[in-house]
């Protein structure tokens, strides 16, 4: 029941979030900062495939413990491209509210993000063991959260009081995400059931996509 619900689930995201990330790069009429959400939205779906299609294959086949490699590479590629999407959504935020200058916040941003990228490669990860140390799990997510408390803290300064309605929520959607995202990274090993968590943190991202592309359509209608 796990492999089939799981499986059907994984496919329906998947195909919606890069689906959806297609339609908004063919139909942004150029507008830059829907380019970058629909390139936000494929990178998302695309990068998750890598551990999602393991996974799948594995609960459907001999079970997880006999794909151990291929789903540690996967959620290697998943979280280097994770860490693109939330550089990715800072660059929305810029064009969004046609923001200039503020080279420190944007240094900040690629300093995190690339403290988070080079901290997934290093050997100690261990990705493709049966058992890795949490001890660098917590280390790798420590640059990615400060990125993603600080795209919340960027989208909530504009979105606060009503302003900006298309993406009024958008903060929240990332809250949610590193919400059950957290407790994953923290317990999943010693309590599997927590990893039941990655299902809500999934439906938050594509919350999060389905807010860029309504808000691309309504902007395109209005014209």
């Amino acid at each position: 029941m796990q492999a089939i619900f799981e499986t059907l689930f994984d496919i329906v995201y998947l195909l919606t979030v890069i689906i959806l990330g297609i339609r908004m790069i063919k139909g942004s009429r150029g507008i830059r900062q829907y380019q970058l959400f629909g390139m936000m939205a494929v990178v998302l779906g695309c990068g998750d495939a890598f551990h999602l299609i393991p996974r799948a294959v594995a609960l459907c086949t001999s079970g997880l413990e006999n794909f151990t490699s291929a789903l540690g590479v996967g959620k290697l590629i998943t979280s280097i491209t994770m860490t693109l999407f939330y550089v990715l959504l800072y660059y929305v935020w810029r064009s969004r509210y046609q923001i200039t200058g503020q080279n420190d916040l944007t240094a900040s941003v690629w300093i995190l993000a690339a403290a988070r990228i080079i901290l997934c490669m290093m050997p100690q990860n261990a990705w493709t063991s049966m058992n890795p140390p949490l001890s660098w799990g917590i280390l790798r997510n420590i640059p990615f959260l400060l990125l993603g408390l600080l795209i919340i803290v960027l989208f909530w300064k504009h979105t606060r009081g009503g302003q900006d309605q298309p993406f009024r929520f958008l903060w929240l959607t990332i809250v949610l995400s590193f919400g059950f995202y957290v407790p994953v990274v923290l317990f999943a090993d010693t309590v599997p059931a927590v990893g039941m968590l990655m299902i809500p943190k999934t439906c938050a991202y594509v919350w999060t996509v389905l807010i860029g592309y309504f808000a691309m359509k309504g902007s395109i209608a209005e014209k």
